[in-house]
């Protein structure tokens, strides 16, 4: 990066939007510094300015939730960031997962697309089991079971699937399938792939056929 291309403001600052590299999640709007901007480059760790203190600020130093950065990213007038992490805690002061909490507007649409976020919020649970192994839970279990027991446990449940459909049971069919996408994304985990990689996959595939159509 070349932080002479970097657009401070007028009191050398940038604004920093924070999002979870897996869930997406926006977790925070901080301000850089040139050399917040450099530590955090160096240390592969958020650094923030704090205006209210007139200082520099590393997230998680007195609270442990510290925010691996997996890549930055700056806008077309290189005068805004994103800030894609792995956070290790909360993100709000407030012991909150996110500092945007309060909704003041909701769409229908937004009731679709919350519909779908269980999925994210599923994957970081997951991704936290792994990390954590809390003890008694059935995904460190799994874990520590390894490849093979997830990939009995997908058989399993596909085989539930199926049964469930033949049955025309689709009480039983929605939930043989909730069985069978937890488990599937335990196993991508397992084999360190993200849920929005498969998306990927899937949206290549619409915009190749909507191509050829």
């Amino acid at each position: 990066m070349n932080i002479d291309s970097v657009k401070f403001d007028e009191n050398g600052l940038i604004p920093a939007i924070v999002q979870h590299a897996e869930t997406k999640e926006v977790l925070t709007l901080a301000y850089m510094n040139r050399e917040s901007l450099l530590k955090s480059c160096e240390t592969g760790e958020t650094w923030f300015f704090s205006r209210s203190r007139n200082e520099l600020w590393h997230k998680g130093e007195t609270s442990g939730n510290t925010q691996k950065i997996l890549e930055m990213k700056w806008d077309c007038d290189h005068d805004a960031m994103v800030i894609l992490t792995l956070p290790t805690g909360p993100a709000c002061h407030t012991g909150a997962e996110s500092c945007f909490n309060e909704t003041i507007y909701h769409s229908e649409e937004a009731e679709v697309a919350a519909d779908y976020s269980i999925l994210l919020q599923l994957e970081k649970i997951i991704a936290d089991r792994e990390r954590e192994r809390p003890e008694g839970a059935y995904t460190t279990y799994l874990f520590e079971k390894g490849v093979d027991k997830i990939l009995k446990k997908i058989g399993e449940e596909s085989a539930e699937v199926i049964i469930a459909a033949k049955n025309r049971d689709a009480e039983e069919l929605k939930w043989e399938s909730a069985d069978l996408i937890y488990h599937l994304l335990v196993l991508l985990r397992e084999q360190g792939v993200l849920f929005s990689e498969v998306l990927k996959v899937l949206e290549k595939r619409h915009e190749n056929k909507t191509a050829t159509s």
